[in-house]
Order: structure tokens, then C-alpha cells, then sequence
């Protein structure tokens, strides 16, 4: 069942996903990049220019529309933004993962601060890459490694002011979290969760969570055991978190 509120949006799906017209597709793209820039807005101020964080979640809708099924009886937008979101997600996993700093030289950094204070006061001067190594048991390339390393761990309060000339902190300059941008991101990922299961455990899934019935409630209401209701609603729900866990692939 096709649901799209816009009739002109639905032609465009159908031209794009019956009649292979590609561009009906550059056009759903370009109708619903709002929407990326809505939800990439949400993720300001957590180290990445929003223009960027955009182009990675253009990437996302692209998927979206390329992987649509009109037939899952849910609009494109509400499937496309747990696929945007998602991809901007794991931009920032990717990301972090550039900035990680493996455990040997943690360690090994851990003893260089106390071996740097030890041989300074021993020595009455500052050491060299060759004598701290050699304190440290380690190659003068993995003591440069490590105190490189450190820069990952250098803080600033978010109480600082910025400049000397200015009461402003950095917390200031932070974006915050709008709440109605939250709202409406959560519905519509967790409609995209129940449009994957069929009418009876959506049903169900509704009248666990949405009315607050006990299981033996809901076996009363829809006419089935106790132990059916437990056994599909695990069912329903390990199928809704593969759904909001991958949703760009799971629908591939």
C-alpha cells in the first residue's frame, strides 16, 4: 500500500520505482534535502561543520530513496530519517575512531610523565629522546608516539572564557538539543520499527507499550495464549531492532 501525503511526491515515487525514471529520483532527492538539513543541524557543535555533517547525511537520503519499498506501507520521510540519521551516526563513530589511542601507548606515556620528572630532578635538565627511551625500555620512535599522544587528552573547561576580552564560555558557542527535533525523530523511527511487522504484532506491540496491558491482558484482547503473546512479542521486537539497528540494510 502506497501512503505518501504529497500526490505530487507519490508520482515521483512511482515514476522512479515502476518506470526507472531517474529523474523523478533527483527530484524526490532534492524535495527532501530540508529534511537532511534539519536533522544534521541537530548534531552542531559536536566538532564537525554542519555543511559537512549535511554531505554525509545527503548520502543517507540517497539510500533512502534507492531502497524505498512503497509497498511497506510507510511515507519516504518517515523511512528516510532513521537511514539519515543513522549515516551521520556513524560518521561521528568513524570519526572517533581516528582519535583513539591504543593501550600500549597509554601506558607507555603514563610512565614517561613520571620518568620525565624523575630524570629531570636526577639529571638537572631536561632529558633527551635518547635517555628518556632508555629510562622507558622503549625506541626513541614509540616514546615520540606517545608523547604525541598525549595532545588526545589535552581539556579545556567549559567554564573558560574564550579570550581574555570576553565573559562568554565555551559552553555559550554549544548548540543545544531541540526537543521537538528530538520528538519527532524518535516517531518516526520507531514507525519505521512497526512498519516492518504484521498487523497482529503491531497490534500487540500497541497494546504492551502504548496502553500499558499486561501480557495475560493483551491474550484476553486479541484471543491467543499467554505464552503466544510473550513469544511474538519477542518476535516483534528483536524484528524492530534490526529494523532501527540497520535500516538501510535491512530493507536492501
Amino acid at each position: 500500500m502506497n501512503v505518501s501525503a504529497d500526490p505530487e511526491q507519490q508520482r515521483l515515487i512511482d515514476a522512479y520505482k515502476n518506470d526507472g525514471d531517474t529523474t523523478a529520483r533527483d527530484r524526490l532527492i532534492k524535495d527532501m534535502f530540508p529534511l537532511v538539513r534539519a536533522l544534521a543541524s541537530r548534531y552542531a557543535g559536536r566538532g564537525e561543520a554542519v555543511e559537512d555533517l549535511v554531505q554525509v547525511g545527503a548520502i543517507g537520503l540517497i539510500k533512502a530513496v534507492d531502497r524505498f519499498d512503497p509497498e511497506r506501507g510507510v511515507e519516504l520521510s518517515t523511512y528516510a530519517v532513521p537511514t539519515v540519521v543513522g549515516e551521520i551516526r556513524r560518521h561521528f563513530r568513524d570519526k572517533a575512531w581516528a582519535l583513539h589511542v591504543p593501550r600500549r601507548l597509554k601506558e607507555l606515556n603514563q610512565r614517561l610523565t613520571a620518568l620525565l620528572d624523575d630524570l629531570t630532578a636526577e639529571l638537572g635538565r631536561s632529558p633527551t629522546l635518547d635517555e628518556l627511551a632508555a629510562a622507558a625500555d622503549a625506541e626513541v620512535e614509540e616514546v615520540l608516539e606517545a608523547l604525541e599522544s598525549s595532545h588526545a587528552y589535552s581539556t579545556r573547561s567549559l567554564a573558560a572564557p574564550l579570550d581574555d576580552a570576553s565573559d562568554s564560555t565555551l559552553a555559550d558557542t554549544l548548540a543545544q538539543d531541540e526537543i521537538g527535533y528530538a520528538l519527532v525523530e524518535d516517531g518516526a523511527i520507531v514507525e519505521t520499527g512497526l512498519a516492518a511487522l504484521d498487523a497482529r504484532e503491531r497490534r500487540i506491540v500497541e497494546l504492551r507499550f502504548y496502553e500499558g496491558l499486561t501480557q495475560s491482558q493483551i491474550a484476553a484482547e486479541v484471543g491467543i495464549s499467554q505464552m503466544h503473546v510473550s513469544r511474538l512479542l519477542r518476535q516483534a521486537l528483536e524484528t524492530m531492532r534490526g529494523q532501527l539497528d540497520y535500516p538501510d540494510e535491512v530493507s536492501a
